[in-house]
């Protein structure tokens, strides 16, 4: 497996997409190269001690798990309302039209447990903050949030006081 030099390249610029006017940045064609992928895996865990990973729904899956596989961690989903099936624990956050919430299992973490939240991209900050707060609620420390990539336009690392926020590139 080589070293990828240049893993930023991998990401494409979609113009257009969801609607007119958005830029959006698709991961895909870096998944899909595997020297690449495992060089993003390796950096997003780079120097931290956690117990359990947090991946938020849906392509925070995609990061999160390898994550904590490799670093022989627990792997903890953080899910849109109504998506887990056991007692959960929720929070809500406000969007920039209404709000959205999202839920945790309220037996993910044992009490004191150091965890990484993983996620693909830090926007405006809203999902990262309910996510640290479920952690937080359910007895467990964060040890830091992880991003393959942050939109620093957002602003969203201001909704984080207190956490060590670590994105791989900023745009």
């Amino acid at each position: 497996m080589g070293v990828v030099t240049d893993w930023t390249t991998l990401i494409r610029d979609v113009p257009d997409y969801p609607k007119p006017g958005i830029l959006f940045k698709d991961i895909t064609p870096l998944l899909a190269d595997h020297a690449a992928f495992t060089q993003v895996v390796d950096e997003l865990a780079d120097g931290l001690a956690f117990d359990k990973v947090v991946g938020i729904e849906a392509r925070g899956f995609i990061l999160a798990a390898p994550v904590a596989y490799q670093s022989g961690a627990g792997f903890v989903p953080v899910r849109k309302k109504g998506k887990l099936p056991a007692a959960t624990l929720a929070e809500s956050y406000d969007l920039e039209y209404g709000s959205a919430t999202i839920e945790v299992h309220a037996d993910a973490f044992a009490p004191g447990d150091r965890v990484l939240i993983v996620d693909d991209v830090l926007a405006t900050g809203g999902t990262a903050q309910a996510a640290v707060e479920l952690v937080r609620r359910a007895g467990a420390q964060v040890v830091a949030a992880s991003f393959l990539m942050e939109l620093s336009f957002l602003a969203g690392r201001d909704r984080l006081p207190g956490v060590d926020v670590r994105v791989l590139v900023s745009v």
